[in-house]
């Protein structure tokens, strides 16, 4: 949040904190008093309130411009003008930018700071994101009914009512995506999430497993491992990704992050919503 400070009063007319920790950063609260801070009640028998909490930022902000990042994630310098030109300049209505991994991470390399010869993206998150109000209202907000990929499915309709997303190549933010046993965790609730999605935008489904085949491809390979019973051979398998990232910083972490990721896939196939 300090990162912010100095664009309040000029480019910010306000910063909005959700908080759902129950008073753990009640000492964050305290130090940063120029922080609008919003004490989240999660309501009985919702475990993940992601998509509320954004809903509630977005409905509290008074601005017409709305700007998303996470708390995780660090400002490079310029960020906020960066992001924001397409908007207030160039009559954008929809603008995101990439996300560096701070450290090492599943998430590093080249391949996940964005093209810089793209103008418009087909999807983004919430991780680096600004949007007039108009689009979140006509779109309704973000579905909370996800746990994960909300903001996913948000930008999706957005597209689907004809809103475009205009990427910002030099509007960086870094994250610190946490060590490798969260990274992991994550990506089983990616899994989750990206079925969902799939489930509710079926139309979707081919141009996603071409973009992005990892969470089917790991879920019909932990689908087929009763099939070791008669071939004995099948988990060899593996050896393809192994030898494909044997590159990586973290190909162990990436294997397992995969195989997470399918394992949230066939979860949300079983039971649905939880």
């Amino acid at each position: 949040m300090d990162a912010l400070k100095p664009f309040v009063g000029t480019t910010l007319h306000e910063v909005i904190v959700v908080d759902a920790s129950k008073g753990a950063l009640e000492d964050i609260h305290q130090s940063h008093a120029w922080v609008q801070w919003i004490d989240y009640e999660q309501p009985a028998g919702l475990h993940t309130t992601i998509a509320h909490q954004r809903n509630v930022g977005a409905r509290s902000a008074m601005g017409d411009v709305i700007v998303f990042t996470d708390s995780g994630c660090l400002p490079e310098d310029q960020w906020l003008e960066r992001l924001l030109a397409p908007i207030l300049e160039d009559g954008e209505i929809v603008s995101c930018g990439p996300a560096r991994a701070i450290g090492k991470s599943v998430y590093s390399g080249v391949r996940w700071s964005g093209n810089a010869h793209v103008v418009y993206v087909p999807l983004a998150t919430t991780i680096n994101i600004a949007f007039r109000r108009e689009a979140f209202d006509a779109v309704g907000g973000f579905d909370e009914s996800f746990g994960s990929a909300e903001d996913i499915d948000f930008t999706w309709r957005l597209t689907d009512a004809g809103y475009r997303l205009r990427w910002v190549q030099d509007a960086v933010v870094r994250h610190d995506w946490g060590d490798a046993k969260r990274q992991v965790r994550r990506a089983f609730f990616y899994g989750k999430g990206g079925c969902r999605l799939l489930r509710k935008h079926p139309h979707r489904i081919g141009v996603f497993a071409r973009q992005n085949s990892v969470p089917i491809v790991y879920a019909l390979f932990l689908l087929g491992l009763p099939l070791t019973l008669k071939w004995k051979w099948y988990p060899l398998l593996l050896l393809w990704p192994i030898w494909r990232h044997r590159n990586e910083e973290l190909r162990w972490v990436v294997l397992a992050d995969h195989l997470a990721m399918g394992a949230g896939v066939l979860h949300e196939l079983v039971k649905p919503g939880t």
